[in-house]
């Protein structure tokens, strides 16, 4: 009986709990649901009525080829990073000030991390 309660609580140390980190499952849910409208992601991936966004983070705001910008983005000097990303998904306009992104952001930071998650599965 003891060994079966340790090795069931050893188990249960093994496996990761949700809040025990990024989740890119959770995060592909929420890319469907509020990024996949406008952006693509993947082999095939090309702009659209949004930039493409593999390979984001590391990447220079404005800098996708097949995407026309605004002047604020192009001009922002932001090089996409986990934390410029969280800020941004949080709150585009306050960070992009004239960014033509029409989005209010994500208030989860749980959320964030997952979508952050999936995306540099395409980096």
């Amino acid at each position: 009986m003891i060994q079966t309660t340790l090795a069931l609580l050893a188990l249960a140390l093994c496996v990761p709990s949700a809040e025990a980190g990024d989740d890119p499952h959770a995060g592909k849910a929420a890319f469907d649901r509020k990024c996949a409208s406008c952006h693509q992601v993947g082999p095939a991936a090309r702009s659209g009525f949004g930039p493409q966004l593999n390979g984001i983070v590391g990447r220079k705001a404005g800098a996708a080829d097949d995407y026309r910008y605004s002047s604020a983005m192009r001009g922002s000097g932001i090089v996409w990073s986990d934390k410029t990303l969280a800020a941004f998904l949080r709150a585009p306009e306050r960070v992009v000030p004239g960014n033509r992104m029409r989005f209010w952001g994500i208030g989860s930071a749980q959320q964030i991390d997952d979508l952050l998650a999936y995306l540099r599965q395409f980096d």
